[in-house]
């Protein structure tokens, strides 16, 4: 959206109340517009205009639940960051809205899934026991 990409009107309209994030999404952006600049150095002050529109768009930043991202990335077999969008998604119980086909992918089925804990990550091997005689 910040950038003028052709998918921006459906992604606008896609968004509906208040718009949520994991608070890497400002790390992610940035990572977009230092991309942009290196492939078309020309536009850097307008690639810098265009992300500098963040702060405007207000999208309130939640921090993910760290132990809990490398096992849902593992269950909808995402990146460990794709999995802290569709995290936030399901915690705050809001859409997920993307472009990213498997990411869009994932969050149907999580969606449709009826809500099930994660599997336990393991636990440290205990120390043997001494048997008495």
């Amino acid at each position: 959206m910040l950038h003028d990409e052709p998918e921006a009107r459906a992604v606008l309209a896609g968004c509906r109340g208040e718009l949520l994030a994991p608070t890497l999404l400002p790390y992610e952006m940035a990572s977009v517009a230092r991309t942009k600049m290196l492939r078309r150095p020309d536009e850097a002050q307008r690639i810098l205009d265009c992300h500098a529109g963040l702060a405007a768009i207000g999208v309130r930043l939640l921090e993910p639940d760290w132990l809990e991202l490398p096992q849902l990335a593992e269950r909808w077999a995402l990146s460990v960051y794709d999995a802290a969008y569709l995290q936030v998604a399901l915690r705050e119980g809001a859409p997920l809205v993307t472009l990213d086909a498997r990411l869009a992918a994932a969050a149907d089925r999580a969606l449709a899934e009826p809500l099930s804990p994660l599997p336990a990550p393991p636990s440290a091997p205990s120390a043997p026991r001494r048997r008495r005689r």
